[in-house]
């Protein structure tokens, strides 16, 4: 049975105006000595693309899609595996990520979501046998039920981080049987709304003991994969424990769990964190924890997690800029975290969806390799910081001198003249990469 009445979209180029056409995004075009389809690594998220229907925090569902219609909600399930595999076919969409609650209707007892989840997985690996579509990541729904009222892992109620334990070792086992290159670690609900009542060492303390018994299990099944957190600073709790990557870090080095772990950066939350997206993307890179990414914007006038399709060149730009500087994935890719507007709520919105974020990634992808190629802000760069090549910069850098040395110097020499920063200038020739390059 097909769902959609789209066929497989296809590149037709930039003079293309064909809205069910990529534009930018040639999967065999060759960047920097690799397809466009092996830099971008994209992947489908199963939960707004397949379980979204259009709530938000004032009104309800305004989709009904096609593969949603059965009453049986294990019939659902499967339904919308079918539906999903002929999505990421026509999409040329290599990867998908799910949690566990996405793609298995929960059940009263935890012995039987774990059979459900068993008899969907079968489905799943069905589909991905006879397309040849990956996993990209798996994660587990642990901040939607009541039951994560105080948390999960950070839950003042012991019972429950043993469930939530429960949790993520089952969805750990079948992102294994799925090949699912990553785990991921997202905190929906590990954070306080008040110091008033909370123990914050016992909760972070808590928090690092399930992520080392995560560890452990991974070693244990023989889950080779790479284990990623995904920082949040607010929405829905006040504070988020995971922040932020600088606070991520923090938390790891301070539990030794730094060797275990990379982040999967999200643009949306880089936004709620006050910060750019190339700002968490390059703390990652200098910090050799550049993981995965879920590909995504906000709005910044809004106040939330908005999760819109990322159309931003500049932060297209900017983010394959600190990708590519890092070498490009590994494990990780460009997961579209992102729903179509509750005012899209057509099937055929979705392919318009992630038309728009896989061009905007693609030419974001070819500007960047032409920056980098052309050495355009790393010749800046290694200028504007040219006085610690020799001399006393050089006596710094190789650890020669303290604050005594120092002191003599400056006396001695005072400072040289400082030179502008010529941040209009750089700003002004991004700007002609992104008109100009084909």
């Amino acid at each position: 049975m097909a769902y959609f009445k789209v066929e497989k979209i296809q590149f037709e180029g930039p003079k293309s105006k064909n809205p069910l056409a990529f534009k930018y995004y040639n999967p065999d075009e060759i960047v920097m000595g690799k397809t466009m389809k092996e830099q971008l690594r994209f992947a489908m998220s199963y939960w707004h693309t397949f379980t979204y229907m259009g709530t938000d925090p004032f009104g309800g569902n305004t989709m009904a899609r096609s593969w949603d219609q059965t009453s049986d909600a294990m019939e659902r399930a499967k339904e919308r595996v079918y539906a999903a595999f002929e999505f990421m076919e026509k999409m040329q969409i290599p990867f998908f990520c799910f949690h566990d609650a996405d793609i298995a209707p929960r059940a009263d007892s935890l012995a039987e979501t774990n059979r459900r989840l068993d008899e969907i997985v079968a489905v799943i690996k069905e589909e991905m046998n006879r397309t040849g579509i990956k996993c990209l990541w798996g994660t587990t729904n642990a901040f939607g039920d009541e039951k994560f009222v105080h948390g999960a892992g950070t839950s003042c109620n012991a019972t429950v981080f043993a469930y939530t334990a429960a949790q993520i070792k089952k969805a750990m086992e079948i992102t294994k049987e799925l090949g699912g290159q990553n785990y991921v670690f997202w905190g929906g609900r590990e954070g306080y709304e008040t110091l008033l009542n909370t123990d914050t060492e016992l909760e972070m303390d808590n928090l690092a003991r399930l992520l080392q018994m995560a560890v452990d299990y991974a070693k244990e099944i023989g889950f080779t994969g790479q284990l990623l957190i995904e920082p949040k600073p607010k929405e829905p709790t006040k504070h988020q424990y995971d922040f932020d990557t600088a606070s991520v870090l923090a938390f790891l080095r301070k539990y030794n769990l730094q060797d275990y772990f990379k982040i999967n950066v999200e643009a949306n939350h880089a936004t709620l964190a006050a910060h750019t997206f190339q700002h968490e993307l390059n703390q990652c890179r200098i910090n050799g924890v550049l993981g995965s990414v879920d590909a995504n914007m906000g709005d910044p006038v809004l106040g939330w997690d908005t999760d819109q399709f990322p159309t931003n060149l500049y932060d297209t730009t900017l983010a394959m800029y600190e990708i590519l500087l890092d070498g490009g994935f590994k494990k990780g890719g460009l997961n579209f975290d992102a729903k179509v507007r509750r005012a899209s709520f057509e099937d055929e919105d979705l392919f318009y969806g992630y038309i728009a974020g896989m061009d905007a990634f693609a030419r974001g992808l070819k500007v960047a390799a032409k920056l980098i190629e052309d050495r355009v802000f790393e010749d800046f760069k290694e200028q504007r910081y040219a006085s610690y090549k020799e001399g006393i910069g050089k006596d710094i850098i190789d650890g020669k001198v303290g604050f005594k040395e120092l002191e003599e110097y400056a006396i001695k020499n005072g400072i040289s003249h400082n030179r502008s920063g010529r941040q209009e200038m750089l700003e002004n020739i991004l700007n002609q990469y992104i008109i100009e390059t084909r």
